[in-house]
């Protein structure tokens, strides 16, 4: 049996997506009155925005009238139309996500617009300001806003709301939602997306206020909640969190480390389920990791550089979350410590938080799937006839799940290794190349060489950043979500 994609449903939630993305746009407006700055380029490029969104809008109800036009026989979502929509959706956004940038002459050439915001929506935080204090405040707003839309997944927020389009989501959040796995919170798929983004939300407000109280202006305080809880890594500040109090900085590590949590952890804690919160090996083994190297570092900063206990211990377990969660805020050069730390800073621009968190990397549960099997390989060597499982959880891992998991760690360390030589290919060093690919790929910022806490993308040329800017949709999008796009397979009509 034939099936063709059903493209009235992908044009559908990409308008609705268009609509919230031009009407967030706006948001940005008061911040630029308040301040003295025009507000005509958020309100040309959300106007923009918001007619590209009603015009796609009509053009699929005509398309549902026509009766000369093949109708679908539904508005299901299936799996092929699930990645479409992500993969065109982000199209969408990024394109005009920057259009701020672009009538505001903020940044000109298009090519670093399109960076810009890619880095926002992916929550990378790779940017190409040479000087973000002199910029609009209304547009700074705007480029932390880019990263708390991306850090959970605007599509997740369309999920929630697509009982009023009569479209069905599950295909969509399964291709979306960051993660090997998506714990369902609920039984409907909407009322998940709603409970995700509550959570988001509440803990973004929270933030907000508690950084306000601690000192911070209100706006920067804005500003660093929503790109905190994305696990972006934007600042209002040259200098990023290095700018601000001891205080501030404790602050931003503990939302940073509750933003690298699965929500569905954070969910069943809020409902005190705390049985099934410490049944979960992955947070058992995210908090072990952050305690254990924040003390190796604390000790080795403390012996190398001579500082006090105090800062060693603050700017260790900054980084260290900073690092594992993807945020990529920066309180110090951590390139200048020692080798054997800059060493352990590269490798964890690989690891990732925890699935169904906001943070990028490969994440936690993979890697403790890969050691873990590792392990019982070596039982399996000694004894060939025992059956020995591999458990997660208290609970046995399919083995479907297993080869999954072990296929993307490989498509994951054979894109850095390419994405390396191509960069290297395109004059950057080797030491600048594999930084940049590193954290490009796992949608982290500051990296290592010319593009490490200190440096910033400006410098690069054009078809280095357009290159990188495809790597961090890549990698946000958990790397198959888009290259299944390029195979023959997808687009077989049987």
């Amino acid at each position: 049996m034939h099936r063709l994609i059903n493209f009235w449903p992908i044009a559908r939630v990409i308008s609705v997506l268009l609509l919230i993305i031009g009407l967030l746009m706006w948001t940005g407006i008061p911040f630029s009155a308040y301040y003295g700055e025009s507000v005509l380029p958020l309100a040309y490029a959300g106007l923009t925005t918001v007619a590209a969104a009603g015009l796609l809008w009509l053009i699929t109800q005509r398309t549902r009238r026509d009766d000369s036009l093949p109708r679908p026989a539904d508005a299901t979502i299936r799996k092929r139309e699930g990645y479409l929509i992500v993969a065109l959706s982000w199209m969408a956004m990024v394109s005009f996500g920057m259009l701020p940038y672009l009538y505001s002459g903020m940044l000109p050439d298009v090519t670093d617009a399109l960076f810009e915001t890619v880095s926002g929506m992916t929550t990378t935080g790779a940017s190409v300001l040479t000087d973000i204090e002199v910029q609009p405040r209304g547009l700074l707003y705007w480029r932390s806003l880019t990263q708390w839309i991306g850090g959970m997944g605007i599509i997740v927020l369309t999920v929630a709301i697509f009982p009023l389009l009569g479209i069905g989501g599950i295909e969509l959040f399964a291709a979306e939602a960051p993660g090997p796995t998506s714990d369902k919170l609920h039984p409907r798929i909407s009322e998940t997306a709603k409970r995700l983004w509550f959570i988001y939300v509440g803990l973004t407000v929270a933030e907000g206020i508690v950084l306000w109280v601690a000192g911070m202006s209100p706006y920067e305080a804005v500003n660093h909640a929503l790109t905190t809880m994305a696990t972006g890594g934007f600042s209002t500040r040259n200098a990023s969190a290095a700018a601000f109090s001891p205080l501030i900085q404790y602050i931003i590590v503990i939302f940073m480390f509750l933003a690298g949590v699965n929500y569905t952890v954070l969910y069943l804690s809020l409902k005190r389920r705390w049985t099934d919160v410490w049944q979960s090996d992955e947070l058992k083994a995210y908090i072990s990791l952050v305690v254990v190297l924040t003390l190796f570092f604390t000790a080795r900063i403390c012996y190398l550089k001579e500082l006090p206990l105090e800062q060693s211990f603050r700017d260790s377990v900054f980084q260290v979350v900073s690092l594992i969660t993807t945020t990529g805020f920066v309180s110090a050069d951590y390139t200048s410590w020692a080798p054997s730390l800059t060493m352990i800073c590269f490798v964890l621009l690989f690891l990732g938080a925890c699935a169904g968190s906001t943070s990028g990397g490969i994440k936690i549960i993979r890697n403790l799937v890969f050691f873990k099997n590792s392990y019982l390989e070596f039982k399996r060597i000694v004894h060939p006839q025992a059956i020995i499982p591999l458990r997660l959880n208290g609970q046995v891992v399919p083995g479907r799940v297993i080869t999954h998991i072990f296929n993307f760690l490989l498509l994951y360390l054979i894109l850095f290794v390419v994405g390396s030589v191509v960069l290297s290919m395109l004059g950057l060093d080797f030491v600048t190349a594999i930084g940049a690919m590193a954290t490009s790929l796992g949608n982290v910022g500051p990296g290592i060489g010319e593009v490490g806490p200190v440096n910033n993308f400006a410098w690069l040329s054009a078809p280095v950043k357009l290159f990188l800017s495809f790597v961090m949709i890549v990698g946000r999008l958990e790397i198959f979500t888009v290259l299944v796009l390029f195979t023959p397979y997808f687009w077989r009509l049987n």
